[in-house]
């Protein structure tokens, strides 16, 4: 007597002609690839800092206003300024030398911090603001650093007073904290722009 074999190969149907599975791997490429498109086209009128903020804070950074400001490492003033006024005084250039000198290293920032003597005639003359004042004061020297080195890093910022009372703009350096550059590569910040 025989026994049938509970897995004979005659009981089972005949497999379904299936898809080769190369075909589905290049069709899931190909939809990952037109997603792909379709994002980048979605986002080709976003503001891309705010794009690159948001990336910054998903993987764990902090947001650029939260960011800790450079480290200063030196000072100098821009002095002159007539009262109510942001045009240059004939001294401005003389800081010029001491930016070219300080700026060469692409991880460095210049602030540059505009100031009034606190006086009622030492107002922006449209406005009456002083803060006004301060800033354009500041943007006048920033435009002139800008003009002979261009590249550089700034932040402008703005002050009633300075503390000591003062029509000048102070310009510090400070060190902004981006890694060196590895030997042979240029860094971010060096980098030519498109």
């Amino acid at each position: 007597m025989m026994i049938a074999d509970p897995h004979d190969l005659d009981d089972f149907p005949d497999a379904a002609a299936a898809r080769p599975l190369w075909l589905i791997t290049l069709a899931d490429l190909a939809l990952l690839l037109v997603g792909f498109f379709v994002l980048m086209q979605a986002h080709q009128s976003t503001d891309r800092h705010a794009i690159a903020d948001a990336l910054r804070v998903t993987f764990g950074g902090k947001p650029p206003s939260q960011a800790p400001a450079p480290l200063p490492l030196a000072a100098a003033m821009v002095t002159g300024f007539a009262p109510g006024s942001s045009s240059l005084p004939a001294a401005a250039p003389q800081i010029l030398p001491w930016v070219n000198d300080v700026s060469r290293d692409p991880r460095v920032m210049l602030t540059i911090t505009g100031g009034v003597d606190g006086g009622t005639d030492d107002v922006d003359a449209e406005t009456g603001s002083s803060t006004l004042l301060a800033a354009d004061r500041a943007r006048a020297v920033a435009a002139m650093i800008a003009r002979e080195r261009p590249g550089v890093r700034i932040a402008i910022a703005a002050s009633e007073t300075d503390g000591q009372h003062r029509r000048a703009v102070l310009v510090s350096l400070g060190f902004a904290g981006d890694r060196q550059p590895i030997a042979g590569r240029q860094s971010p910040a060096a980098a030519p722009q498109p």
